[in-house]
């Protein structure tokens, strides 16, 4: 059983490609052969699920500047510029000066060798895609802006080049939905956790989203309005996907109570009636109430609800962390989950360590049927309830923590390993058995160095080198933790 997004995943693309306008009337055909290829280019582009505005061609400094003008009012997610044969640098100088959006430099040239026996010049200017590169680059750093990233390869047939386009057009669907996120908050921080606080107006200036400050009693609202079909329709959802077995070792769990099916139910349907009033794309909370509350009963059993919603799409995040939760939406938007989890005991005799968390949880990454179990406590926190017990699925894994440093700029720390057949640990949350080159103990060291928030969002594949980028284009210090580097 599958559970559907809330919000198709797409982006919004810019396209131009540079030439140089000398060439066309000394090279009759020239122009119409490189945009026949541009728009090749173009199609490959659509086919990964962004929405594209191609400009076609600028090829000197004048229809250059009218270009970026446009290409500024599209407000775009991410620019392509296509390098259809040598264009001098007055094509790309106001462009790298003026547009806000990363803008990632495409090569690829048409034929991947020549019979020199035919050799024309026209032939070289039809694929010299490479040759305005490092002048463009040269270019960028003279603007005072970073160097762009680059595609080089062939048009057809190059595996390589074909995986980078489609992993640029994966990171413009994040940055799209980034770009004025509304994420609310709710509650405080649970106490004492000094990694997790943050400053809201940070986010708004690195990832372009919004802090909505939102209160415990808008959820509250909500429950006591929602209907007997509403819960029928939840309630009917939550069986239907999830196994609720006996209890195994853990004497804090039970077996599925009624009356916990039909609060974590209530409680499902009042989040979804709260983040529509509050138009919403995520949820960082933590509440107490008073104990034998309404309101306690309420705000300690999101986490069914929260799980079902990570998996649509709208990333849930407890103990209110608000930086994992742009991580768990990252995560999602590339489309490989994004639980929310922390590091759990190490299994030495098998030189493995558990990652998990109590919740919540990305309900489309699982390994086998996701279970529910009655908790009579939750561990740290106060309130009882229905808690999802589950693991990730067999093979290769991401994780992204978003540090803060001390001069107050947010750090991806990211790291990748392979989720192992293991036993599930009966406690009501997930736990998946994790394998970290060279070693959990090393590879922790590791990883702690370089000054991550204890929580990150785990996903699954290997995918680091893709957030690395995506990082890097929104001004983030990242790095890939490699514990096999470590002296």
């Amino acid at each position: 059983m599958n559970i559907e997004r809330r919000k198709p995943l797409t982006a919004r693309v810019g396209l131009f490609c540079v030439g140089h306008c000398t060439y066309w009337p000394q090279y009759p055909g020239l122009r119409e052969e490189l945009m026949g290829y541009h728009n090749v280019i173009r199609q490959r582009i659509e086919s990964y699920g962004v929405e594209v505005t191609d400009f076609g061609m600028t090829d000197e400094a004048e229809s250059a500047y009218a270009m970026a003008r446009e290409i500024k009012k599209g407000d775009f997610d991410l620019v392509f510029c296509n390098m259809s044969t040598y264009a001098t640098s007055a094509t790309w100088g106001v462009m790298v000066r003026e547009i806000s959006a990363p803008i990632v430099l495409i090569g690829l040239q048409s034929q991947r060798s020549f019979d020199f026996g035919r050799y024309t010049t026209h032939l070289q200017l039809a694929n010299d895609q490479a040759c305005s590169v490092p002048e463009f680059t040269g270019v960028a750093v003279r603007m005072g802006k970073r160097v762009p990233p680059i595609i080089l390869g062939s048009l057809y047939d190059d595996p390589q080049a074909e995986e980078e386009l489609a992993e640029w057009c994966s990171i413009a669907r994040v940055l799209h939905d980034l770009r004025g996120a509304r994420i609310g908050q709710m509650g405080h921080t649970l106490e004492a956790m000094l990694d997790m606080h943050s400053d809201p107006t940070m986010f708004t200036a690195t990832f372009g989203l919004h802090i909505v400050q939102t209160e415990p009693e808008d959820v509250l609202r909500e429950y006591r309005q929602v209907t007997a079909q509403e819960l029928a329709d939840k309630r009917e959802l939550i069986e239907g996907f999830f196994d609720t077995p006996d209890p195994v070792s853990d004497p804090h769990t039970l077996r599925l109570t009624e009356e916990d099916l039909n609060m974590a139910a209530r409680v499902a349907v009042a989040l979804d009636r709260f983040i529509a009033a509050k138009n919403l794309d995520g949820l960082a909370y933590y509440y107490e109430a008073d104990p034998g509350s309404e309101m306690r009963r309420v705000v300690t059993n999101f986490i069914v609800g929260n799980s079902i919603l990570s998996a649509q799409g709208f990333p849930m995040c407890g103990e209110n962390d608000l930086k994992t939760c742009v991580a768990m939406m990252i995560m999602d938007r590339l489309d490989v989950g994004g639980s929310f989890a922390e590091f759990h005991p190490i299994v030495f005799d098998r030189n493995k360590i558990y990652v998990g968390h109590d919740g919540p949880h990305h309900l489309s990454i699982y390994q086998g049927k996701p279970i529910l179990r009655s908790l009579l406590q939750y561990h740290g926190k106060p309130g009882s309830g229905a808690s999802v017990e589950f693991m990730i699925k067999h093979g290769p894994i991401t994780m992204l923590s978003i540090g803060q440093t001390y001069d107050g700029r947010f750090k991806f720390v990211i790291g990748e390993g392979v989720s192992v057949e293991g036993p599930l640990p009966p406690t009501g949350n997930t736990n998946t058995l994790g394998h970290f080159e060279p070693d959990p103990i090393t590879y922790l060291k590791a990883w702690c160095n370089e000054g991550p928030t204890h929580h990150f969002a785990l996903g699954i594949g290997h995918h680091a080198a893709t957030i690395k980028k995506l990082g890097e284009s929104l001004g983030i210090e990242s790095v890939i933790v490699d514990a096999t580097r470590v002296h």
